[in-house]
């Protein structure tokens, strides 16, 4: 509740399309209950009789009674654009800040979690705040102030039959009580099915090509299915309750007119009360009940609304475990020296993934990682770029502890290519020049030569322009892997790690990524994960790793002349 206040607070800055709706919806409430007085007044004078003065009188009443219901139409437009137009701002500015939220929060934070989940909560439960925002608080106001003049013009014209009128009111309440404790829970499962069906439907369009290859058409349908009707029966539950709701209130409310009517009748027999009033209390009568109905619609609005807004504000109240300290500093003239001093690391089922990690690398080394898979080279590549942060030891570059520098500026100084190449859905310039937009074509050009992919990009139909699909979907492995590579040539950061670079291409481009790779040695500090051994074979520095520690160390030819691990490692082919 306390990060839900700090949203509505954050409305404010659309305060001037607030105040505006609200003094028209105010303006609105005077008019609504305006009409009927005239209505009755109209009455009064017909039921005297009519001479020429009062056909007069009726004439400017009926004239008055066409400037309100103007008046109502202009209103009614300001209140509804108005209050909409303002939240729906706020519902941009949360969409931002709740993505900005999630590119700002640990690699931690996603291991339980999935991308359409998260999408639905950037997306769908974001909307819900327009409903809160736009409907509901205006809506609120206008039934309250409704309610209020109603109950003080109804009590002016006869008190007692005013005081009759409200009895069904506390039942109403009740009622609205009960039924808000029991939706809830429905509109909350149904926004977090409706996630999950999201996720579902994203994982699966992800895994097209594998569904197809292993014939799992028929089996991914049915769970698609599944997912979809699960979030219709969540829904059609809370539907089904309020189908009950709605239906009692307005039975409360009609008892209230039956009541009214009879004792109103029983006023009128006895002479305690006029026809005028009998009908001007008619006519006030539905604008009485209509926001004791009108509570049930809101109930049931607001109950969706906080479904969506608890989704939203668990991952805006969620503090990122990898934040600036308060006196971080920028990490500036960075030569690229990177040291392990007794790094241990484990995520969060405490099992030890690094133990007492310890080594050194000068400017313009090529430090290489193997060993078997799992034993944790690419956690250690991580916790220099300070996704994750070491449970114990610190990591330096050019003597400077990480963790006292600003994430902005350690980043930018490390360009990691990874084994799994993420492409965006451009074209193949933007994918390299997205390291440095302010980048000209002759700077892309000039890293695409660096890291021997040029040649290709000049052989395909659009060049430099050709659309490289959805995760580079139209490019190859090898492609793919150098136009990675480029990109990380032009940030031109004096750090690069190489994840697997060359794990899932063929000898030939293989050896063309290598080339690239060449190029960079002795002008950036480069960490270099490998199974191939080939690929490092001239590193400055291997590093063999067995669970979690490191057991080997030294160049290549060393390494060989130890027969031990590496030199295991080498003989199987490795």
């Amino acid at each position: 509740m306390k990060t839900l206040w700090e949203l509505t607070k954050e409305a404010a800055r659309y305060k001037g399309l607030y105040i505006i709706a609200i003094l028209s919806t105010f303006s609105l409430t005077v008019v609504n209950l305006s009409a009927p007085k005239v209505l009755s007044s109209m009455t009064a004078l017909v039921e005297n009789g009519l001479d020429d003065e009062g056909l007069t009188s009726v004439k400017w009443l009926a004239l008055l009674l066409l400037g309100l219901y103007l008046l109502r139409v202009l209103f009614r437009f300001l209140s509804n654009y108005l209050a909409h137009r303002a939240a729906w701002y706020l519902v941009g500015d949360l969409r931002s800040r709740l993505y900005n939220k999630l590119q700002s929060l640990d690699l931690g934070f996603f291991h339980d979690k999935q991308t359409g989940d998260l999408m639905s909560r950037v997306v769908n439960d974001t909307r819900d705040f327009e409903l809160l925002y736009a409907h509901m608080i205006p809506e609120l106001i206008t039934n309250f102030v409704t309610f209020l003049g109603v109950l003080i013009i109804l009590l002016s014209i006869n008190w007692k039959l005013a005081l009759v009128t409200c009895c069904p009111i506390p039942l109403i309440l009740i009622s609205g009580v009960i039924f808000a404790k029991i939706v809830r829970p429905f509109f909350r499962a149904s926004q977090k099915v409706m996630g999950d069906l999201n996720a579902q439907l994203q994982d699966s369009l992800s895994g097209l090509h594998e569904i197809q290859a292993f014939g799992q058409e028929a089996y991914e349908g049915e769970r698609v299915r599944k997912k979809s009707f699960e979030q219709v029966i969540a829904m059609l539950r809370a539907l089904k309750a309020s189908a009950i709701f709605h239906p009692c209130v307005e039975l409360l409310s009609s008892i209230g007119t039956v009541i009214v009517v009879f004792y109103g009748g029983y006023l009128a027999y006895s002479g305690q009360i006029s026809i005028a009033d009998i009908v001007a209390f008619l006519l006030y009568l539905s604008l009485f009940y209509a926001p004791v109905s009108g509570l049930a619609n809101l109930l049931e609005s607001l109950q969706q609304s906080l479904a969506g807004a608890e989704r939203v504000t668990m991952i805006l109240s969620t503090p990122s475990a990898i934040q600036n300290e308060k006196d971080a500093k920028e990490l500036k003239n960075v030569k690229g020296a990177v040291s392990f001093e007794n790094v241990s690391f484990n995520y969060e089922n405490k099992i030890p993934v690094l133990k007492n990690i310890s080594f050194s690398c000068e400017p313009g080394m090529m430090v290489a990682l193997v060993g078997p898979t799992g034993v944790g080279k690419t956690t250690a590549t991580q916790l220099i770029s300070r996704f994750y942060d070491p449970v114990e030891g610190r990591i330096m570059i050019d003597g400077q502890d990480i963790k006292k520098v600003t994430l902005e500026s350690l980043r930018h100084n490390i360009s990691p290519v990874l084994q799994d190449t993420f492409l965006f859905n451009g074209s193949i310039a933007e994918n390299i020049g997205y390291a440095r937009p302010d980048a000209d074509r002759s700077e892309i050009e000039k890293a695409a030569k660096a890291a021997n992919i040029h040649e290709d990009i000049l052989a395909m139909p659009d060049g430099y322009e050709t659309q490289v699909g959805e995760r580079g979907l139209r490019l190859s492995g090898g492609q793919k892997q150098r136009v990675a590579i480029a990109r990380a040539i032009l940030r031109n950061s004096p750090i690069i790690i190489l994840d697997e670079a060359t794990a899932s291409v063929d000898v030939q481009t293989e050896r063309q990524i290598q080339s690239a790779i060449n190029e960079l040695a002795g002008k950036r500090t480069i960490i270099a994960i490998a199974h191939r051994l080939s690929t490092i074979m001239n590193a400055d520095l291997i590093l063999v790793i067995h669970e979690g520690e490191i057991v080997e160390q030294g160049t290549h030819t060393d390494l060989m002349a130890q027969k031990g691990f590496y030199y295991r490692m080498q003989q199987a082919g490795q």
